[in-house]
């Protein structure tokens, strides 16, 4: 896959799985109305209380016309990071207790990063999904179910691709970011032109973090640090499924502080529209959960009286 310089505009602003490799789809967990107050997510929190985060050194913004694809593993036209400086990346999600935890710990650290959901989770999880976008995060999608877009005709993927992007947007209930990443880093010149039809831009890794395998959260920051320190810099795949992810996160960040690494976000320029054809597709696997746009704010819907004396 490559592109034209032309198609691709990184603006820098300074600001204080090959192998993925999961064997099975994580299961999506079951459907519930959502309970944020407002159908768009919040402004994230400004400020940070640590004077020692790790925080974000700087902020790029991603114009994806064209379906541009980061992450050298695969995509090697479009290499902008600079020496130490990664981006913290995490697929599959939402889950109920691990991706809070991984939220907590960036905040601890005031740092930032991309979240891959895929549809069934995000829908079935919408409280979570829509605080990954309320504490300042970029939300991305990463299809419907984990399907292996190789193993599948060129509508069936099309389809998959198409229904994540309806449910993670329904359940964040407002903006997400043209960003996707294949499950098991698999593409296809189909899918790989439908996404730049799109212009939705393409990630695979730099580094992957294997945290699909067996191990203890200690080994596991052991692990990603030396396979960081080999490269240098770059995008880091991790999964936000994982307990011992969520376990190995304070630890990973000190690590990468102590190293002297330093976090980039990336945001996009325009946000991803869905299709009107798979926003009706998925209405029956939402449950109740309003279309963007359509919830009223919880303060006018519930109001506490005062008690009777």
């Amino acid at each position: 896959m490559r592109f034209t310089l032309s198609t691709l505009l990184v603006l820098f602003a300074t600001t204080a799985m090959a192998g993925e490799g999961q064997k099975t789809p994580p299961q999506a967990a079951p459907a519930a109305a959502a309970t944020e107050t407002s159908a768009l997510p919040a402004t994230a929190k400004k400020g940070c209380s640590n004077p020692n985060a790790l925080g974000v050194t700087r902020t790029v913004e991603i114009d994806t016309t064209g379906g541009p694809g980061f992450g050298m593993d695969h995509y090697k036209a479009y290499d902008f990071l600079q020496d130490k400086e990664v981006v913290l990346t995490f697929d599959d999600g939402p889950q109920v207790k691990t991706t809070r935890a991984i939220l907590d710990a960036l905040d601890e650290q005031c740092t930032k990063a991309i979240f891959f959901s895929l549809g069934k989770m995000a829908i079935g999880l919408p409280d979570i999904i829509r605080d990954v976008a309320h504490r300042g995060h970029t939300v991305g999608t990463h299809t419907w179910s984990h399907q292996d877009m190789r193993k599948k005709s060129d509508q069936e993927a099309k389809d998959e691709i198409e229904k994540g992007i309806s449910g993670v947007r329904r359940a964040v209930g407002g903006p997400v970011a043209p960003f996707f990443r294949f499950p098991y880093l698999r593409d296809s010149s189909s899918t790989l032109a439908h996404l730049a039809s799109r212009n939705i831009a393409v990630f695979s890794t730099d580094v992957d973090s294997f945290d699909f395998k067996r191990q203890t959260a200690e080994e596991l920051v052991k692990n990603i640090m030396k396979r960081l320190e080999k490269k240098g810099k770059g995008i880091l795949l991790m999964h936000d499924i994982q307990p011992h992810t969520a376990k190995a996160m304070p630890g990973l960040l000190a690590a990468l502080k102590e190293g002297g690494y330093k976090v980039v976000q990336m945001k996009a320029k325009d946000e991803l529209k869905t299709l009107a054809e798979y926003d009706a597709l998925i209405e029956k696997d939402v449950k109740g959960l309003p279309a963007a746009g359509t919830e009223r704010p919880l303060s006018s819907v519930v109001k506490t009286l005062p008690t009777a004396p």
